[in-house]
């Protein structure tokens, strides 16, 4: 069984990985090398100052730090196009790996269009739902503080999870009630937001990278939870006729 997860998840990670980071390389990574050009950009970027000690709030102008260059990252180009491709295939793995285990603990049928619905759901709970309060975000970005959004974050992740495991699994009248209240819960209370919407990133290139990046999730979702579901029938279709010789 542990052999079985773990060979679908692999397999999916690769294959669904793969092409993935293909449709990366193409789409989102070109937005972050541009908004990684204007955060890191020689001019002054405005920035609005709630008093600080001055009599009147007004704009202060932020000098990008030099403290990011000290760090080490990949290069432009192809080093950075394998680092993150590796990257992906990793998380396309998880994805996997956690659709497959989440599967055989629900008792649920395991197969390519089974696992393509719970990666639908996936989406949805830890990708649709948050953006809708925290939508992906460009370096350079106007953001709360990191600790409040992840905290909204995983609040709104397992919310939406239980009340679609209610609606969609348990799916008695007053389970998707219940669901429903879940699902909305966060949003009621509200996303962490910063004070002021300032950015060093063009309005409409965020905009484009919010749905890009969605996209791109949705399909990372999509293939490890069927290309995972395919590879686990498989292995037990040819696992049954060694069983019955046995």
């Amino acid at each position: 069984m542990l052999y079985r997860i773990l060979l679908s998840a692999l397999v999916a990670g690769v294959l669904g990985g793969v092409a993935v980071a293909i449709i990366q390389a193409g789409t989102t990574t070109p937005l972050i090398l541009e908004a990684e050009a204007y955060e890191g950009g020689a001019e002054a970027v405005p920035a609005m100052l709630d008093g600080a000690g001055l009599k009147d709030p007004g704009l202060i102008f932020i000098a990008a730090s030099d403290d990011a260059d000290e760090e080490w990252m990949p290069t432009d180009g192809l080093e950075r196009t394998v680092f993150t491709s590796i990257a992906t295939i990793g998380a396309t793995s998880g994805f996997a790996l956690i659709l497959l285990s989440l599967m055989v603990l629900s008792g649920a049928e395991i197969t390519a269009r089974k696992g393509l619905m719970w990666g639908a759901a996936a989406f949805v709970g830890t990708g649709l739902a948050p953006a809708l309060g925290l939508s992906p975000e460009l370096p350079g970005s106007a953001a709360a503080a990191l600790e409040a959004r992840q905290l909204w974050w995983i609040g709104t992740a397992i919310a939406t999870g239980a009340g679609l495991w209610l609606a969609l699994r348990i799916s008695t009248p007053a389970a998707i009630g219940v669901g429903v209240l879940l699902i909305a819960a966060p949003h009621v209370v509200g996303a962490p937001h910063p004070s002021a919407f300032t950015s060093t990133v063009p309005g409409e290139l965020s905009g484009h990278f919010a749905s890009a990046s969605l996209v791109v999730q949705a399909l990372s979702w999509a293939l490890a939870g069927a290309i995972g579901g395919y590879v686990w029938q498989r292995l037990a279709a040819r696992a049954e006729p060694m069983a019955s010789a046995a």
